[in-house]
């Protein structure tokens, strides 16, 4: 019977905005001291929340842990639409977004629950001909893209004061809340991107049950093994 050692497991951290995911594997591969370190799940470099980290044999569940469902929390900027869909774009339009009431911000945005075939902003690490998309858009070079189908269960804003409005959303692996803000602006005729992403769960796992990267570095190994939920755990 296979044996699994405690740093055979996944590990949960809340990501900081700043770093990309790959940075936060390069971290505790270092900081564990081990070679196979792996995410389930890319964050952009400045959204926040849960990414989960397979350590040592575990790595061999990636497929199985990304394809869980994902929540997230946002904040969208209505009025101002941007080239990457985010706050880190570029601006294309801006104008004095529209009298908006909450009622008519969810009544749009319920248009795009469901089924929905989904094409990744051009400022994205999704890989075309083995380059990533954001490499061609940073020449000036946009490509068509081939859209993805994505399932959104959930798309409802909790506050709008104007220009900003915060949201949730429950949606399947794969999907770009950046483009379901863009889409939403125009949809409501006025523009919009995403200005805070913030990742909550993923599957079964939660942000709160997760540790801060800053606490992490500073936490000894040893110290860390009983954070690590086992393969076994991860397997079941």
């Amino acid at each position: 019977m296979e044996t699994f050692g405690e740093f055979d497991g996944a590990l949960l951290v809340d990501k900081p905005a700043g770093p990309t995911s790959h940075d936060v594997v390069d971290v505790i591969r270092a900081h564990l001291g081990l070679k196979k370190v792996g995410h389930c799940g890319t964050l952009d470099p400045a959204a926040t929340g849960l990414l989960i980290l397979l350590l040592g044999k575990a790595t061999r569940l990636s497929e199985k842990l990304m394809s869980d469902d994902k929540v997230y929390e946002g904040c969208v900027h209505f009025g101002i639409a941007t080239s990457s869909y985010d706050a880190q774009g570029s601006v294309t339009a801006a104008a004095p977004p529209p009298h908006l009431a909450l009622e008519q911000i969810n009544d749009t945005a319920a248009a795009l629950t469901g089924d929905l075939m989904q094409e990744p902003p051009m400022v994205s690490a999704v890989k075309q001909g083995g380059v990533p998309l954001y490499k061609l858009a940073r020449k000036g070079i946009e490509v068509e893209r081939k859209a993805r189908l994505v399932h959104i269960y959930n798309f409802r804003f909790t506050d709008y004061v104007a220009p900003l409005g915060w949201c949730r959303v429950a949606c399947t692996k794969g999907t770009y809340v950046r483009s379901l803000a863009h889409e939403l602006g125009q949809k409501l005729g006025c523009g919009a991107h995403l200005r805070h992403l913030r990742r909550t769960d993923s599957g079964k796992f939660s942000v709160a049950d997760a540790i801060e990267l800053e606490q992490l570095i500073q936490t000894a190994p040893s110290s860390l093994a009983a954070r690590i939920i086992p393969f076994l755990t991860l397997a079941r």
